[in-house]
């Protein structure tokens, strides 16, 4: 006798049984987002410097073909979607990752800090919120620093120009990068020498030699740290690999006579309080994958897709040849693993995932800067 599985009123023939753990579909409007969460989304403020460098004058939205990188991704309300996200995260396994290599690298890491002239800190341009260590502010204290927004390739002008003019808004010095093919690791090195000027100046006014500007590179896991050392050097010093977790120690590089970089591991709060941001960070591959239910993630990433004007359904049906029944990631999952991995709801999952990161659902963030 064939085997038969419901799907939202849909029948489908010769299906295996789905996991009964998936991703609830909302069925109502969710609660008011909560203020303390919103509130965690916040950065420290600083005095309106603005320096933003490479790139185009900001602009919160742009015109253009809604799939292009250079696209718009239309008046959306994000405050609606952190706090669907909020309420679809709460049903769920809590993501929370820490391997044993952290807490020993933290703590030589912030031994080392007192050591920079400059503190570069990369973060992934599709989450620079979610991606920020709440703890960095802390541990820099009045240092110099460098914020670099790297897969800049992976998302739209748009989103680049509501962050440059965010990051600006908060006197951070900003650059854009590309660590795979090199974008802004050379203005990256340049500014970290200019910043740091101010020390040989007081050296040889003690009757010192000049010596090389120190420069810490900081950050989450896979964000690109280790990329971006090895295209300023022009060659293969520090590993780097797509996935968290590479780099396991502190390795110092030098870069002509001028700069020494620091290569950390990446270094992520030993608890995630937000879970919103912990799922982000899942979707984006920049935390290890034995934290979280591929499945859930693949569902909560579709029902984000479908609220973003930039994607939405049509896109992810001109791509999948599925419907979206009612914007709910569960059933297009198990729709794509039956169609298309007889039934196996794991790669179809990743499949999911796999081409977001690749950039196949189109070029977008999913954040944008608080209001």
């Amino acid at each position: 006798m064939s085997m038969a599985v419901q799907l939202s009123g849909l029948w489908l023939p010769n299906s295996p049984t789905l996991p009964g753990h998936f991703l609830q579909c909302p069925r109502t409007n969710p609660k008011p987002f909560p203020t303390a969460l919103a509130a965690t989304a916040s950065l420290s403020s600083a005095p309106p410097t603005i320096q933003i460098v490479g790139g185009k004058t900001p602009s919160w939205y742009e015109n253009g073909n809604a799939n292009s990188k250079d696209g718009c991704q239309g008046e959306t309300d994000w405050v609606d979607l952190d706090a669907d996200l909020y309420h679809w995260t709460k049903a769920l396994r809590p993501v929370q990752w820490y391997p044993g290599h952290i807490a020993k690298t933290e703590k030589e890491l912030k031994m080392q800090l007192k050591l920079m002239d400059v503190v570069i800190e990369v973060r992934d341009a599709r989450i620079p919120l979610s991606t920020s260590h709440p703890q960095m502010d802390a541990w820099l204290g009045n240092r110099k620093r460098i914020l670099v927004l790297n897969r800049e390739d992976m998302i739209s002008t748009a989103d680049r120009n509501a962050w440059a003019t965010y990051f600006a808004r908060q006197g951070m010095k900003v650059v854009f990068s590309n660590g795979q093919h090199g974008m802004g690791t050379m203005k990256l090195g340049r500014l970290a020498k200019a910043l740091a000027a101010g020390v040989n100046v007081k050296r040889r006014a003690k009757g010192l030699l000049p010596r090389a500007v120190r420069a810490g590179i900081v950050g989450y896991p896979n964000v690109g740290k280790s990329s971006l050392i090895n295209r300023l050097l022009k060659r293969r010093m520090c590993p780097a690999a797509p996935r968290p977790g590479v780099t396991r120690e502190l390795k110092w590089v030098r870069f002509g006579t001028e700069l020494e970089l620091l290569d950390s591991p990446g270094i992520i709060p030993m608890r995630i309080s937000d879970q919103s941001a912990a799922i982000k960070l899942a979707i984006c591959d920049d935390i290890g994958e034995r934290s979280y239910d591929v499945a859930d993630v693949a569902a909560i990433l579709v029902q984000m897709l479908t609220r973003l004007p930039s994607v939405g359904t049509k896109s992810l049906y001109n791509r999948y040849k599925i419907d979206v029944d009612g914007q709910c990631g569960k059933i297009f999952v198990q729709k794509l693993a039956l169609n298309l991995f007889n039934g196996d709801i794991h790669q179809a999952s990743f499949r999911v995932l796999s081409d977001f990161r690749k950039g196949k659902l189109g070029w977008l963030a999913l954040e944008r800067p608080p209001r």
